[in-house]
């Protein structure tokens, strides 16, 4: 995976600041696709102006999406999808979870799965520069693309083929909380402000959600095998049957959560008890393939 910003400078607008907050979520994207296609991609982005007709395409094939950021004032972000690329990048992710027939529908929900968790990746920098927790939520789609002017391009490369770009924009609310200079009170990066004598420091705000999230509980087991019998030898077990499983004695376990899927490691002894030394966590495609 690589991404690779546009070294020549941006158009006026505020886009130029934000390219440590693009770098970042173009490796975002990189990520989420390889998590779900098993192939690493290529990821660039550089600034660019209004939309027009993509390539072979035309505007009325872009896949407009409206993406409102909850907890920002003021802040949308705008992604235009050409057909080949959504298409493509959903029909791929379907293939590799052992789907062989696709609907173009299945692609476009796929297409819109994968772009909610590079938004939900890209709202998490947001908090972390604002300092305040920001969310995607209430996202849509929408028929044209929006009359702003802060543009980037984004093209996606599989192997050797490379797909038509995604259009970004980012509303000009957003645009200005990200790329706004530090006030000139703002302690330098890398430092903590001193707390004032007598004032007893707070701790930092952490997400409501995933102080709830933390105390849910979950389900652990392992599995050694599994195997398959006709009823009837089912009933013919008795004390000292041995029943053979799907795997060998020096093939990792399976680490399940919940009944699916986590991780594979080794069966360790630690002070007289079984445990297990997780090994290799388990791809997108290994935990889809465990879903009953």
């Amino acid at each position: 995976m690589s991404t690779k910003p546009n070294s020549e400078p941006g158009p006026p607008g505020g886009i130029d600041g934000l390219r440590p907050i693009l770098d970042e979520w173009m490796g975002t994207v990189a990520q989420v696709l390889e998590s779900m296609t098993d192939q690493r991609p290529t990821v660039r982005w550089q600034p660019a102006g209004r939309p027009s007709a993509p390539g072979t395409g035309t505007k009325a094939e872009i896949l407009w999406w409206e993406q409102p950021l909850e907890g920002a004032a003021d802040s949308v972000v705008w992604v235009g999808a050409p057909a080949q690329t959504w298409q493509h990048a959903g029909t791929l992710t379907l293939k590799t979870a052992g789907l062989e027939t696709i609907e173009p529908s299945e692609a476009r929900s796929t297409w819109l799965e994968i772009l909610s968790q590079s938004l939900s990746v890209l709202a998490r920098s947001v908090t972390g520069i604002l300092g305040a927790e920001v969310l995607c939520e209430g996202g849509s789609e929408r028929p044209s693309e929006p009359d702003v002017r802060d543009w980037i391009s984004v093209t996606m490369a599989f192997g050797d083929l490379s797909l038509p770009p995604l259009l970004v924009a980012f509303s000009p609310g957003l645009v200005h909380l990200l790329g706004a200079p530090p006030h000139k009170d703002a302690p330098e990066a890398g430092t903590l402000p001193k707390p004032e004598p007598g004032v007893t420091e707070q701790p930092a705000k952490t997400s409501r959600t995933m102080e709830l999230l933390l105390d849910v509980e979950l389900p652990v087991s392992i599995s050694f095998g599994k195997t398959r019998l006709p009823l009837r030898d089912v009933l013919k077990l008795t004390t000292g049957s041995i029943v053979e499983l799907n795997r060998t004695a020096t093939d990792p376990v399976d680490v399940l959560v919940n009944q699916r899927l986590i991780a594979r490691g080794e069966v360790v002894v630690v002070e007289g008890n079984y445990g297990v030394r997780i090994q290799k966590i388990a791809s997108r495609q290994d935990r889809l393939r465990s879903i009953p």
